[in-house]
């Protein structure tokens, strides 16, 4: 029997990577006609009245009555709204509703600091960049502005939202926060399909902050020894634009996860109910409590408004998951959402199609697989939602 025959390594991957990216290329155009940039659906009335927080019958009435956008209206007289006309509904309601209206328009007031939240996790697998995306959508959808920030460089929140960085060439959060020659971050930030949401995108070339740190705390300039304030004094720039930011982080405790969690005002870790991901997490706070107590004693800030874990991918019918979710509830039980992320295929399937479930049509799936996967993301997302608002003294 011949040997295996050699080959070089870096030849076949880069010309494997470079195959995959251009299929990936190809089904996003197919996807997204005809520019390869990513739409999104109608909203039907039933789920415009949950994000405004109104009834059906009362957004029937005011088309009704000719008030507020003009809905497209399908076969059987179901109505069904654009995002762009849910915001325009929000805003007619703040202007013409009753006298408590201003609840329809969330964004913060005078007084109320940006909300930046840093979703963490050291190992790989946890729902965490499906937790970040998911999140920011949701709060555009009930009306706050929103930025996300996609810190990993491998990128996953950014193709969710249509970007494939090799390919698009736009700049990172790296451009803003790099050593030599930074440029504003409102030259990084890019829009998305959602009306109010908007996204620093990620690339590989974020990697180089974890190699020109250590550089940067061996010069004479005092700026490498700071690194944890650059992501903050990045978003100062933007602070009245937003009502809240959304971090992805990496999955790694690197300086670009320590920038990110220095600047936050509220931290958000994913964890799966198993034996080896809650040993995994156990390391990664006793590894980040030390060093974040490092880090304190040169000047950074970690001062929080809250810190919860979400169980990610949960069966409650899965009896260990149900036994490790009750342990960690003996532990922490202030801390976890009430609220966990169920398993779902209704998520694995729109991802797929580089989509979201806020953005996949509902009669793609089985009823009760969408509406249960909805429920629960709903679930996580209005309990965060009433944190942020607590943290405004608004609850």
């Amino acid at each position: 029997m011949s040997a295996l025959p050699t080959f070089e390594f870096d030849d076949k991957i880069l010309a494997q990577g470079a195959e995959i990216s251009r299929k990936l290329d190809q089904l996003r155009v197919e996807k997204f006609p005809t520019t390869g940039q990513k739409t999104l659906r109608r909203f039907t009335m039933a789920e415009v009245a949950h994000y405004l927080g109104v009834s059906p019958n009362n957004l029937k009435r005011l088309h009704l009555e000719n008030k507020g956008p003009e809905p497209f209206v399908g076969s059987g007289g179901r109505r069904f709204y654009t995002a762009e006309q849910m915001s325009e509904l929000r805003d007619y309601l703040d202007k013409n509703g009753r006298s408590d209206a201003k609840q329809y328009v969330p964004h913060r007031k005078v007084g109320e600091k940006l909300q930046v939240i840093a979703v963490v996790n050291f190992k790989g697998g946890s729902g965490k960049t499906t937790t970040a995306a998911h999140l920011a959508q949701h709060l555009a959808l009930t009306g706050h502005r929103v930025l996300t920030v996609d810190l990993d460089p491998q990128a996953s929140l950014s193709a969710l939202h249509g970007f494939q960085p090799e390919l698009d060439k736009n700049p990172s959060f790296y451009d803003s926060i790099r050593y030599d020659n930074p440029v504003s971050l409102e030259q990084v930030i890019q829009p998305t399909n959602f009306p109010l949401l908007d996204i620093v995108p990620a690339n590989l070339e974020l990697q180089e902050y974890e190699y020109d740190t250590p550089l940067a705390m061996q010069s004479p300039s005092q700026e490498g020894k700071r690194f944890f304030t650059r992501i903050a004094r990045s978003l100062e720039t933007v602070d009245d634009r937003y009502d809240v930011v959304v971090i992805d982080c990496p999955p790694q405790l690197g300086y670009l996860t320590l920038s990110a969690l220095s600047a936050a005002t509220s931290v958000l870790i994913t964890v799966h109910p198993q034996m080896l991901d809650l040993m995994s997490m156990s390391q990664f706070l006793l590894m980040l409590g030390n060093i974040l107590k490092s880090i304190k004693k040169a000047g950074a800030h970690v001062r929080l408004d809250w810190l919860r874990y979400l169980i990610t991918r949960y069966e409650p019918t899965d009896v260990p998951q149900a036994q490790m979710l009750g342990f960690m509830q003996s532990m922490l039980a202030e801390e976890i959402l009430k609220n966990p992320m169920l398993k779902s295929t209704a998520i694995s399937d729109a991802g797929l199609t580089k989509q979201t479930l806020y953005e996949v049509e509902r009669s793609n799936f089985s009823r009760d697989t969408y509406d249960r996967a909805i429920d629960s993301m709903d679930g996580v997302n209005f309990e965060i939602q009433g944190l942020i608002h607590k943290a405004w003294g608004r609850l």
